[in-house]
């Protein structure tokens, strides 16, 4: 349906943590990801995903477990520290785990400003972090919502970032941050989308 092409898709390792963080452009990325990728890819979700009533609930909670969702509650007191901590589970199990660095999903197009769980991530597990960049899936399903339609979209990956000369330095915010940006730069390198020094979630409530 989506006829995805993928470029760079050997720069993610055969084994071991990974840490997969790209553009969050609109609700199937989370659905053409874990398709173009050899190993599974575990990534957060909502749990409203996998507590629904009835057949369409069951179905629901069968394909968001079966593309490798975790439900948390994210809207929670807790959210932020339970996603860090299952993410950090994920890597120290040796299995890949995807994250959106912006939080949320782009509110027109542009990349937005990373947040700085994802240098936590890597700097507590050790794991490598590929970048990688959507490319047309907000072509397919404008706003996020209703069904897509049929088109090509593109998954560019890129090369593995380490950044063990950062060791012990995870609770540092100048080196989180420095660490997020140069992630989110890449990013931007990958897709070619106008960078915006601003987290999404502000830009939306605007």
């Amino acid at each position: 349906m989506f006829r995805p092409q993928v470029e760079g898709v050997e720069h993610i390792p055969g084994d071991g943590p990974v840490i997969l963080a790209g553009n969050h452009l609109t609700f199937i990325d989370s659905i053409v990801l874990p398709l173009v990728t050899k190993r599974q890819v575990h990534f957060i979700g909502k749990d409203e995903y996998v507590t629904g009533k009835g057949v369409k609930g069951r179905l629901m909670a069968w394909f968001f477990t079966g593309v490798g969702m975790i439900p948390v509650d994210r809207d929670g007191a807790n959210g932020g520290v339970a996603a860090l901590m299952t993410g950090r589970r994920v890597l120290e199990e040796g299995r890949i785990f995807g994250i959106y660095p912006e939080g949320t999903r782009s509110p027109d197009g542009r990349l937005y400003r990373g947040r700085t769980g994802i240098a936590r991530l890597t700097l507590m597990t050790g794991a490598p972090v590929v970048p990688f960049a959507m490319i047309g899936t907000d072509k397919l399903q404008p706003g996020g919502s209703g069904i897509p339609r049929p088109g090509k979209v593109t998954v560019r990956f890129g090369e593995a970032m380490e950044f063990s000369r950062y060791d012990g330095m995870d609770r540092d915010r100048y080196v989180l941050r420095a660490v997020t940006d140069s992630v989110m730069a890449e990013v931007m390198r990958l897709g070619g989308q106008e960078y915006v020094d601003m987290y999404a979630t502000k830009a939306k409530a605007a």
